[in-house]
């Protein structure tokens, strides 16, 4: 039986610039890394003899991001819309969206619209998409009553 969320993993080109991107823009910390090597036969990720650095990022108590960079085999490029089956997001809750959206705006993060903003009956709450430095989609969110 599942007991939680351990860890979302991204496949990343530039893994020094990407840590950097979640942890000095996003302020997320860095928890740790690893350079892994499949055996011959491979390992979990079907690969034989995979070579990867990970980089998790994230908070102590709570999830984490595993940065991948696939050194052998190379990383394939391209990016799926925000539509295509198969494509994921990484949502993140925030207090103060509208300053949230300012100070990453002046970091050089790239939203996709304005926030939108909504009334509901347990008061309003925004959203807004981004992307990070590399393409991945990013969510933010300010949960009704949190502003």
């Amino acid at each position: 039986m599942i007991t939680g969320f351990n860890h979302t993993g991204i496949v990343v080109h530039d893994i020094d610039a990407m840590a950097k991107f979640y942890t000095e823009v996003l302020g997320l910390k860095k928890l740790g890394e690893v350079d892994s090597v499949a055996p011959a036969g491979g390992d979990h990720t079907g690969f034989p003899g995979a070579k990867r650095k990970l980089v998790f990022v994230g908070y102590p108590d709570g999830h984490r991001i595993e940065l991948v960079k696939y050194h052998n085999p190379s990383e394939k490029p391209g990016h799926l819309d925000r539509n295509h089956l198969g494509t994921a997001h990484i949502c993140f809750n925030v207090k103060d969206l509208a300053a949230t959206h300012r100070d990453f705006s002046k970091k050089g993060v790239r939203f996709q619209t304005e926030v939108r903003w909504r009334d509901t009956p347990q008061g309003r709450m925004g959203i807004v998409y981004a992307r990070d430095p590399e393409g991945n989609w990013l969510e933010f969110i300010q949960a009704a009553g949190g502003h």
